[in-house]
């Protein structure tokens, strides 16, 4: 993965849950290039952390967006493909995907993220780890993905409510 080197200063001021993205961004690409679940490589490192005090533990948000997108990875890339013009999900820079799948997780799942924060946290993150290019087509894909999120996030509440014929 193409990363450019942060210095201390602009590491600190990048927010605790731009850190849990970035990390998790890690785990999906890493978890893609050795072909192993998402979730095991993150049962992987918090064993590892607990093990060795030089590994730093991993933020609690990694974990949301690392089982989140294991959990929901087929509507997540089915909605990620349905936006790609000219494109397969597979053609894509495996860093890429990461991005993307964690925002259209973030986009579906996290009503504490308002939908501007995710795709901004995606380009920051497409910036700092991608190609000059990954950038505007995140922000492209991400732009349309904004529209019906919260038709995902209300059919998703309809379906966890509870019935008022299910307590008689």
């Amino acid at each position: 993965m193409a990363e450019q080197p942060l210095d201390k200063k602009s590491f600190k001021k990048l927010g605790t849950r731009h850190k849990a993205r970035r990390r998790a961004v890690d785990l999906l690409f890493e978890a893609e290039a050795r072909d192993v679940d998402p979730a095991d490589l993150l049962d992987e490192r918090v064993e590892l952390a607990t093990r060795d005090q030089a590994v730093a533990p991993l933020h609690a948000y990694t974990h949301t967006l690392v089982e989140g997108v294991a959990d929901d990875l087929d509507r997540v890339d089915g909605t990620i493909e349905s936006y790609l013009k000219d494109w397969e999900l597979s053609r894509l820079p495996a860093v890429d995907r990461a991005i993307l799948r964690i925002a259209v997780w973030e986009l579906f799942h996290a009503n504490d993220v308002p939908p501007v924060v995710a795709v901004d946290e995606a380009v920051e993150l497409a910036k700092e780890l991608s190609t000059d290019d990954s950038p505007s087509f995140v922000n492209g894909v991400l732009g349309q993905v904004v529209l019906v999120a919260p038709q995902v996030r209300a059919a998703a509440a309809a379906t966890r409510a509870p019935r008022p014929e299910a307590d008689a």
